[in-house]
């Protein structure tokens, strides 16, 4: 490769070499999957050692060299999220179509903070979320904006209810003049088992992890409405400022999606900003079979939609929709460099007035390229399918013995524990971690792991459709053998 010649232009040689190198790239790719196991690569101490290569020689070897250095240390030793025995996290294979959009995504390198540097980008991104606040239930009034992942998704949508409590309730200006004197006394509810991005927004907020007040989940691992209301009605007491609930549509191990209606009436009634983390349930929206067991979104001030999950597609791509547009205003801040006044006046829209981001991805056209693609008789049959695998699990685990299941799955998500009743709860912990280690080393799977009622349980999460019943027997059957 020429190193003079780095950028795609009309140059004939130049889009030579990148078409060369494209397909040099995806034939080592390809050739990379020479079975289909999860990962087959070492353990951690001796794969250290493995990639303790010289990063920046004296001299570089070129694309080809470079290449091959990738062959032999890093691709044999990716976990292959495409493979059915991955099952680990809400990390999923990605849709064909998706991948091709990230070589258009990379290739063209579009920043979609002005409209100067993605002009047809910005244009679909506003579409795309036109399209989604549609999907979700809001009407001409919201609007929306891409994010890296359902974390900033997060933080994006409880910094816009600190900052409409502060403007709505205290009449304070906190974009102005920063937190109020009482910010001590905010208070942000969330389930026991929501994801650690709340107290991690809560901290970048400025509020602390002690803003954040856990409310105990039932025995379906959905947050208790009465504990709820108790939490609310005693910080009021307290002199507390209830502010904002955040409601867990599908939380990471379980899946469990939290009472959304009820929940909605109480912040409604309490005068509070209700935030939907939907990273993980969100998909469900795309199977008339399921989609009711998300229903009331659209009662939520702002909600979180990952594509990186239960969509299938590569990471990052992630949405944050806010119910009332007007809301995004804290994001806006004009520069003459950037987002000019009189670029917007004469139609050109510049997507960094309500962004936590400045340079973002084109993301968008993931989404965009796949809902063309498959449309909704094909997003609704890879949901489904999801979806009723685990029920498929689920209900085998009541036909084995050896087993203990944990609450009924509402999305794709199993936790289970192998259990003998002859060992103490501790052995029997340590026989599901040693038979997880084993399933990574030994066989190439790679399931989930964590913790329910104090104890070590083990995790499917489902989200490839292309695992058959038959694929979860056998895996099944092979945990139990690895357990005696």
């Amino acid at each position: 490769m020429n190193k003079n010649k780095v950028f795609i232009t009309n140059d004939k040689g130049t889009l030579e070499e990148y078409e060369s190198i494209i397909q040099k790239t995806s034939r080592a790719i390809t050739e990379a999957f020479t079975n289909d196991r999860a990962y087959t690569g070492p353990v951690p101490f001796d794969l250290k050692k493995l990639v303790d290569v010289p990063m920046l020689p004296e001299k570089g070897i070129g694309f080809d060299g470079a290449l091959e250095q990738t062959k032999k240390l890093v691709l044999p030793n990716f976990v292959r999220t495409s493979s059915t025995d991955y099952m680990a996290h809400l990390h999923s294979a990605t849709l064909l179509e998706t991948i091709a959009a990230e070589l258009i995504i990379s290739t063209f390198n579009q920043s979609m903070d002005s409209w100067d540097q993605s002009p047809v980008a910005t244009e679909i991104e506003v579409q795309v979320v036109k399209q989604l606040c549609k999907l979700y239930g809001y009407d001409s009034n919201s609007d929306g904006v891409f994010t890296s992942g359902g974390s900033q998704s997060n933080t994006t949508g409880i910094f816009l209810a600190r900052d409409w409590f502060c403007n709505k309730k205290l009449n304070y200006d906190v974009k102005k003049l920063g937190l109020p004197e009482n910010y001590r006394k905010f208070r942000l509810y969330t389930s026991e088992i929501s994801h650690f991005s709340m107290e991690k927004s809560a901290h970048m907020l400025g509020l602390g992890y002690d803003s954040v007040v856990k409310v105990p989940v039932d025995d379906r691992m959905k947050m208790d409405i009465n504990a709820l209301k108790s939490l609310i009605e005693k910080d009021k007491k307290d002199g507390n400022l209830p502010f904002c609930v955040v409601a867990t549509v599908g939380t990471t191990d379980y899946g469990s999606i939290d009472p959304i209606n009820e929940i909605a009436e109480i912040c409604k009634a309490n005068g509070m900003w209700f935030h939907c983390d939907a990273a993980y349930g969100s998909g469900a929206v795309m199977s008339d079979k399921y989609r009711c067991r998300i229903a009331g979104l659209e009662k939520a001030d702002s909600i979180t939609v990952d594509f990186h999950k239960m969509f299938m597609m590569p990471i990052s791509c992630s949405c944050s929709l806010i119910k009332d547009a007007s809301s995004f205003d804290p994001f806006e801040l004009h520069a003459d460099y950037l987002n000019r006044e009189e670029d917007e006046e004469d139609g050109y829209t510049n997507l960094v007035s309500k962004s936590m981001q400045t340079t973002r991805r084109f993301d968008a056209l993931k989404v965009w390229l796949s809902f063309q693609c498959r449309g909704k008789d094909g997003w609704n049959e890879l949901i489904d399918t999801c979806v009723e695998n685990a029920k498929y699990v689920y209900d085998s685990l009541g036909k084995r013995t050896g087993f203990a299941r944990t609450c009924e799955p509402e999305l794709s998500s199993i936790v289970f524990r192998l259990y003998d009743e002859k060992l103490s709860d501790e052995e029997n912990d340590e026989v599901n971690k040693k038979v997880r280690r084993a399933l990574i080393h030994q066989e190439g799977v790679v399931i989930g792991q964590t913790v329910y009622n104090g104890r070590v349980h083990l995790k499917f999460t489902l989200i490839n459709p292309l695992t058959s019943h038959e694929k979860l027997d056998a895996l099944l059957d092979l945990i139990k053998s690895l357990a005696k």
